[in-house]
């Protein structure tokens, strides 16, 4: 997310000297108000969830369920819709190819009742978005027996702004026709998916994709691993992939201004037209800043910057990727998590700032433990689907937070060493097969190894600016702040405690 041109302009407008002390006034008035509020109005007390836990399978075979909708909005472009994921104010020009809201209905039939997970074609949705999505479904969860609702989005830079800060600002860019648009549809999603729901197995098989992918900022650490969950019906009939990777969804470039599903649609269309199956598709750990690589990108836009085929021919790619998986390990059906809800710390003046402007629809929690003393609510989900374990983040981690790499105190930007850092995800768990699911259900933008995170000292958030090295330091800009990956860390490591230790009273 970005707030870049809004913030060149502002910057323009009143001078440096200006901005700085706009900054600091700024900085001091949250934190005054909500150092006095908060006498008032603590945050609700979080506890710790419970790991909902099963240890052998009570059936001997899933029961799984796909369905799909278009969240294309009629009108286009006679009605604007604003392009999101980088300047402000891109009003969609014309259509490419509809995105959609895909759902995966889980049932291990252990009595318990199923989850469901739904992918949306979207930059992001944020946990207020998330909650009153999973209210609508309400109904339809009690009546289709569904014990947890998980909501993803492929973080799609050619998708319409559903969070707000992509429009002519400082106006919000999202609109509720459309968010109603998208909520009727994952409804629809989600009901399909029940309808579709048939007994059978699920196989769990990966393959390391070498050349696809690229990292714009140091360290170089990413997952190349594409990871599919098949699920195979009895009765001979479709199947469904499930299909995780690393990569931020914008091969059409910053230069487009039509609707896509970017390369992800591409990809489900090519494995529906070689194999018949369906494929609901996640991202992984995808900040710092994780693309695919496009080949003859500086021709192209000589060429005039339409990343259309180029998009497609990646699309394809993957997906002969995940076609090409053979090695597969039978799941067990049974499907155990735990959904933790947690506070991190809002430090981030200029998110805050649009949530007060109303540009952002996000509830603050006054919070003396904060620098602003705000604090945001999200959540985490650990889920074990049989040996598959995955782990649900809320937004854009830096790979290195999770698979390890930090750079050292001569290579990072505050001169401080990797022992600043939180210990990594994998660490915490003591298992390196975990699959990190990002932007789900929340996006609080990027997560940043401590040691590396770097904000202009006179205009924190405001302002780029550029390390001793000469590194542009942008995903900064986009986070709540320096404590951010710390707090997932500790989150983390807490839900994992209590993984253990109903796994060890369950013996």
């Amino acid at each position: 997310m970005a707030l870049k041109d809004f913030m060149k302009n502002f910057n323009s407008d009143i001078g440096h000297k200006s901005l700085v002390a706009f900054s600091k006034g700024l900085r001091g008035s949250f934190a005054l108000a909500g150092k006095t509020l908060s006498n008032y109005k603590a945050p609700p007390v979080i506890g710790p969830a419970k790991f909902d836990y099963m240890a052998k399978p009570k059936a001997k075979h899933f029961t799984v369920g796909f369905g799909k909708a278009s969240i294309l909005p009629d009108g286009i472009p006679q009605k604007k819709y604003y392009v999101a994921g980088y300047g402000e104010n891109n009003p969609a020009t014309g259509v490419l190819d509809a995105p959609c809201a895909h759902a995966l209905w889980l049932d291990d039939n252990s009595g318990r009742g199923a989850v469901l997970f739904v992918s949306l074609d979207i930059v992001g949705m944020l946990n207020s978005d998330v909650n009153a999505l999973r209210a609508s479904l309400a109904d339809f969860a009690r009546t289709a027996e569904c014990r947890s609702i998980n909501i993803m989005a492929t973080h799609n830079h050619a998708g319409i702004d559903t969070m707000g800060i992509w429009g002519k600002l400082p106006f919000s860019g999202k609109d509720p026709s459309y968010m109603k648009l998208v909520f009727d549809q994952v409804k629809n999603a989600a009901i399909a998916a029940y309808k579709d729901r048939r007994d059978g197995d699920l196989f769990l098989g990966s393959v390391e994709v070498p050349d696809m992918q690229e990292d714009i900022r140091l360290p170089v650490v990413y997952s190349k691993t594409l990871t599919r969950v098949r699920f195979v019906p009895k009765d001979g009939s479709r199947e469904v992939y499930m299909l995780n990777f690393a990569s931020h969804s914008e091969s059409l470039q910053g230069c487009n201004s039509r609707v896509s599903a970017d390369f992800p649609g591409y990809m489900r269309d090519e494995i529906r037209e070689k194999t018949g199956a369906e494929t609901i598709y996640f991202v992984g750990a995808i900040g710092g800043m994780i693309s695919m690589y496009i080949e003859n990108e500086s021709e192209i836009r000589k060429s005039g910057g339409d990343f259309a085929e180029s998009t497609g021919n990646i699309g394809k790619k993957l997906a002969g990727y995940a076609l090409s998986i053979k090695d597969e390990k039978k799941l067990s059906p049974v499907i155990n998590f735990i959904r933790q809800e947690f506070y991190f710390e809002a430090d981030n003046s200029i998110l805050m700032l649009a949530k007060t402007a109303g540009i952002i629809k996000a509830k603050a929690y006054y919070d003396t433990n904060s620098s602003l003393c705000l604090s945001l609510k999200s959540e985490m989900t650990y889920c074990e689907i049989g040996d598959l374990h995955m782990l649900l983040l809320p937004c854009e981690l830096f790979p290195e937070l999770a698979y390890g790499g930090y750079l050292d105190e001569d290579e990072s930007a505050t001169g401080l060493g990797a022992e600043v850092n939180p210990k990594t995800l994998l660490e915490i768990a003591g298992d390196d097969s975990i699959v990190i699911f990002g932007l789900a259900n929340d996006e609080v933008g990027y997560v940043v190894p401590p040691n590396d995170f770097l904000l202009n000292p006179d205009t924190p958030y405001f302002e780029r600016v550029h390390d001793r090295h000469g590194r542009n330091h942008y995903e900064e800009t986009n986070s709540l702040g320096p404590n951010t990956a710390q707090r997932i860390a500790d989150v983390f490591e807490s839900m994992i405690k209590t993984v253990r230790e109903t796994k060890e009273a369950a013996k």
